[in-house]
């Protein structure tokens, strides 16, 4: 019960970085490019990223430019602290390719980590300062893109950032109220404590914020990025960590290396929708949601008909049920991807969906792995950025140092804030995390694994052509914010603007009732048909933070970035 009262506590913290936006939310702008165009969480990096088109930069060198400045002026959501996932499309051979750069447990890390002598789980030992520091993968994941399929010279997309860092930017009412949240934390390390505080308080809005040893750790890594890994930046990780009793090694950092890896793809309408695999949950649980409701066809004429509502909190639980206690990193353990995405398990697994009548979650259980097996014979806080370019190259990419300002923790003399995303390992079998999932032994920590993630950097195609680029910040909200986003453009045929406005809802399987949006809210008539169906309803002003670009049939590019955070979108 005390786990369960924290997790309650901090789920709402989390969820209001994600989206710290005030009361009430103005429709976002719908921004049309002819030649390119970039949506991001933060109008400084949207605006480095389209510098960048114009400059003559593909979309991976916009990508890698738009995050490096996500680095500076997002300080809390992501960094070069902390990892994520890329999925790149390039047009001319219709090609997918996905990049793993997600952060990996120490090699000192196992299983009883965050246990104490009596097995029971330590309150904010996953959390807060060095020991929930998972080895950072950004800049090896950016670096890999772009030796590969970049264009400019690398340290032409790091000027911007270096810029951005030595000159600072104001501070926001958003940014401000963040640090407010995790002041105590930050609060708690010297060094962040120095850069984000003020004699003890916030950083006041309208200040500016200038990072002056990040700006030289930006400098060095523009020089060579690997120095991050085994050279000074690293040296100074290895020290810190030593230090405090953090885990992170000299050797974790040289031998981290991100991982390529076959894109998930399912086809919806005529469509395909790719994502990211395992460690990534998000691929495996868009498709299969998905696959759930194209069962349901034909869907009701509006995203906000109670019909349609319905049956989406009911594939939603199927599949996070299944998220429970089947994923985790499938370099470790078996995932059952194809099973879980395979219309023959979507048809035995709709047969339980009942129009008229929510199921509680105990009646939700994942399928058992020997029918999984049987189907298979018969047929397997956190940013985000999108980019297309004038050849149409998309990339989707989300990075994260997980919570609020990751652990805490800056390396002392660098500016670098590190993540805490040991925290999205399963610490105990259900057990949940700061944004309430659980999960098992599948998703247990060891050596050199990597937590199992939310991320879903989504790319659609029709007829072999870019349809949508798509993805979101925001926890455990981002898979079906992205669900979401894709229904009501490709569906329910929305602009992304009204898209992305439009209300949203969630339900995890467990220990949540049905979240329902209330700043943009759902028709009374529709909540309450929810309602009398047996759903438990939570209404929410927080929520995740997403932004998409659209390619219609006539290559017109739109883009909108969501009125829930501070993100824009700019084309040219």
């Amino acid at each position: 019960m005390v786990l369960l009262k924290f997790w309650a506590a901090y789920s709402s913290i989390c969820l209001t970085i994600s989206s710290l936006a005030g009361p009430g939310i103005a429709a976002p702008p719908l921004v049309q490019g002819r030649t390119g165009l970039v949506t991001s969480t933060h109008p400084d990096a949207t605006r480095v990223g389209l510098e960048i088109l114009k400059q003559g930069g593909n979309a991976v060198d916009a990508a890698v430019a738009t995050a490096m400045a996500i680095s500076v002026a997002e300080p809390f959501s992501a960094g070069i602290g902390g990892g994520g996932f890329l999925l790149l499309r390039l047009e001319e051979t219709d090609q997918m390719i996905a990049l793993d750069f997600r952060e990996r447990a120490p090699l000192k890390a196992d299983s009883r980590l965050y246990l104490d002598a009596e097995g029971q789980v330590i309150p904010r030992a996953s959390i807060d300062g060095h020991r929930a520091v998972a080895v950072p993968g950004t800049i090896a994941g950016l670096q890999a893109i772009h030796q590969k399929h970049g264009r400019l010279p690398w340290q032409t997309l790091l000027n911007p950032a270096i810029k951005l860092a030595e000159e600072g930017f104001v501070v926001s009412d958003r940014t401000h109220r963040i640090i407010r949240l995790r002041q105590k934390a930050l609060a708690a390390n010297p060094a962040a404590r120095e850069i984000f505080l003020t004699k003890g308080q916030p950083l006041t809005v309208g200040s500016r914020l200038i990072q002056t040893d990040l700006a030289k750790t930006l400098k060095r890594l523009a020089q060579d990025p690997q120095d991050f890994y085994s050279g000074s930046i690293a040296l100074a990780i290895a020290k810190d960590m030593r230090n405090n009793d953090g885990l992170v090694s000299l050797w974790d950092l040289r031998t981290y290396a991100p991982t390529w890896r076959e894109p998930l793809c399912g086809e919806f309408q005529q469509m395909q929708v790719c994502s990211m695999p395992p460690p990534s949950s998000g691929g495996v649980h868009l498709n299969q949601i998905l696959n759930l409701l194209t069962l349901g066809l034909p869907f009701p004429a509006k995203s906000d008909h109670p019909d349609y509502v319905h049956a989406l909190v009911e594939a939603m639980k199927i599949a996070y049920a299944d998220r429970a206690e089947y994923l985790g990193d499938a370099d470790f353990v078996e995932v059952p991807v194809q099973e879980l995405i395979s219309p023959q398990y979507a048809q035995r697994r709709f047969q339980e969906i009942d129009p008229n009548q929510a199921r509680p979650a105990d009646q939700v259980k994942a399928m058992d792995a020997r029918t999984l097996k049987w189907l298979q014979k018969e047929s397997n806080d956190t940013s985000h950025l999108n980019v297309v370019d004038r050849d149409r190259n998309a990339v989707s990419l989300t990075f994260t140092l997980n919570l609020g300002f990751g652990a805490g923790v800056v390396v002392p003399g660098t500016g670098i804030l590190l993540n805490n995303e040991m925290d999205d390992f399963a610490t105990a079998p259900g057990i949940p995390n700061a944004f309430g999932l659980v999960g098992n032994t599948q998703n247990a920590i060891a050596p050199a694994k990597k937590p199992l993630s939310s991320m879903t950097p989504t790319i659609v195609t029709e007829a072999g052509k870019l349809r949508l680029v798509v993805g979101a910040a925001g926890g455990s909200t981002i898979i079906t914010t992205v669900l979401q986003l894709v229904m009501n453009v490709l569906v329910f045929e929305q602009d992304v603007a009204t898209a992305i406005n439009a209300p949203k809802v969630h339900h995890q399987w467990r220990p949540l009732p049905l979240r329902i949006e209330e700043r943009v809210k759902f028709p009374p008539t529709t909540v309450e048909a929810l309602k009398q169906r047996g759903h438990d309803i939570q209404m929410r002003t927080q929520w995740g933070n997403a932004n998409l670009i659209e390619v219609t049939p006539q290559d017109k590019l739109f883009g909108a970035a969501d009125p829930r955070g501070e993100g824009t979108a700019s084309g040219y």
